[in-house]
């Protein structure tokens, strides 16, 4: 694209900018992060050609963080959250209510990202889904109050939203080993590099080469191992406020009956191609192999049936 100090150029990013907010908010006026506003950003000055839309994918962004910054400065699209506080202050949560400790909690979600988290507590995710919300960041290792809430519920999960990269990979493994021996499951919502590239997520390129994850995290396999180590990463804020709103949806479906075996409850509303007709607003679903599916995503007939 043109320089930042092409009149025409400008205007043209500014209105990709208006149209990326109103997409954003969509549905129901959702508030979101610049971060997601920069990737919504990206996917409208470069939409996923529909030939591409069945090809696993995870492009290069084609705008420069510090060229949209710029380009934002001083404009506030409805819906925009405020920049973060600063670490080390509380978003919300357990500790904001004491009495939360004396009960039982069944269900927790730790978001990576703190814009992440606080996306979701302004989009009151924490309220529908009887679920409190809380960042690796400022909130790990977990509350010894609040663990004993967690074993107290019995069978409890704590519910991982991170990154697709080596540190968001290894966040669910560093929560099981501070849980200690707390009767407590970890289960990860994604990213993995396969949901990256089945999505078409903008993803990254960090410093190489990346130390290996020794040992292969669970569920990651050989070829995702080799993307992370190339210094790849794809964020969770690429996905957009409304898919990261659908994925933190799922601990509420946690308390329906177990499915069988080998199947995660409420997985069925993280399917990828749900969130991938979401990105790129068509109706075409792109092709996802069985085994590139998230855990429990069945295949829909062709006649629209479920």
């Amino acid at each position: 694209m043109p320089r930042s100090t092409n009149p025409v150029g400008r205007l043209l990013l500014e209105r990709a900018i208006g149209v990326a907010g109103r997409r954003a908010a969509s549905p129901g006026g959702l508030r979101f992060t610049e971060r997601q506003l920069y990737y919504e950003t990206c996917r409208v000055l470069r939409p996923t050609p529909a030939p591409l839309r069945r090809i696993a994918r995870t492009p290069a962004p084609p705008l420069r963080l510090s060229r949209f910054t710029e380009a934002l400065r001083g404009r506030e699209p409805a819906g925009l959250l405020a920049a973060p506080p600063a670490v080390g202050t509380t978003l919300g949560g357990p500790v904001r209510e004491p009495d939360l400790h004396a009960y039982g909690l069944p269900r927790l979600l730790v978001c990576q990202d703190r814009s992440i988290a606080r996306m979701l507590l302004a989009n009151h995710v924490h309220l529908e889904a009887a679920c409190p919300v809380l960042d690796a960041e400022g909130d790990l290792p977990l509350d010894p109050r609040l663990v004993a809430a967690l074993e107290r519920a019995g069978d409890a999960t704590v519910h991982v939203l991170h990154d697709a990269s080596p540190s968001g990979i290894a966040l669910p493994g560093r929560i099981r080993e501070a849980l200690g021996a707390a009767r407590v499951r970890v289960e990860p919502l994604g990213l993995v590099p396969r949901h990256a590239e089945a999505l078409h997520l903008v993803s990254g390129r960090g410093p190489r080469p990346v130390p290996p994850l020794v040992p292969l995290p669970q569920g990651l396999r050989p070829r995702e191992a080799r993307w992370l180590a190339a210094g790849r990463f794809a964020e969770v804020a690429a996905a957009g406020p409304a898919a990261a709103r659908r994925a933190a949806d799922r601990p509420r479906s946690a308390a329906a009956p177990p499915l069988r075996p080998g199947r995660t409850a409420g997985a069925a509303r993280l399917r990828v191609h749900d969130l991938a007709r979401r990105m790129n607003g068509s109706g075409t679903r792109p092709r996802c192999r069985r085994e590139d599916r998230m855990p429990g995503q069945r295949r829909r007939p062709k006649d629209g049936r479920t």
